[in-house]
């Protein structure tokens, strides 16, 4: 397969800002029903199929909501060690418990893996937006890492459009 070009540039950004936590978070944007913004701060989980961009959300979140009724989003990622923004726009592919693809099923699987006991202990916790729960309800054992629970859905960006920003040297 081959990759896209843009994907070198973000891949070698991505490694020179390596030694900073924080990126590996890029801000996703999508459409409300009602046609306004939506913007949130997601985890860069690699890459799939080539260029696709691999993040995790709960199944129960207002952004899945969003996704259902246009499933078109803008990433945004700064990386501030090389002074470089990458813009990705295109359509998000949400992998839910219901999808059919065997293949994205099994992606899906592995990134459960993956993460830690922590994070899949969010996906078991109340549903996200709701009316705020005792703390109790957020003291749960972690979940069986090899079966991920229901609300746990992988989403894929599938990036159509790229603006790449390098503000450092000569344009």
């Amino acid at each position: 397969m081959v990759l896209a070009p843009w994907r070198t540039h973000l891949s070698g950004a991505l490694h020179r800002n390596r030694s900073l936590i924080y990126a590996r978070y890029f801000q996703l944007a999508t459409v409300r029903a009602d046609g306004t913004p939506a913007n949130r701060t997601v985890v860069f989980r690699g890459f799939a199929e080539g260029d696709r961009l691999q993040m995790i959300t709960d199944r129960r979140s207002a952004k899945m909501h969003d996704i259902a009724e246009n499933g078109q989003a803008e990433a945004c990622w700064y990386f501030p060690k090389t002074r470089e923004q990458f813009r990705l726009g295109g359509p998000l592919i949400a992998v839910s418990e219901t999808c059919q693809d065997e293949g994205l099923q099994q992606l899906r699987s592995h990134l459960w893996r993956q993460i830690s006991d922590n994070a899949r202990s969010g996906f078991a916790w109340p549903e996200p937006g709701g009316d705020r729960a005792t703390m109790e309800a957020f003291q749960v054992p972690p979940p069986n890492p090899e079966t991920p629970l229901d609300s746990f859905t992988l989403l894929l960006l599938e990036p159509l459009r790229v603006d790449w920003l390098t503000l450092r040297g000569e344009p």
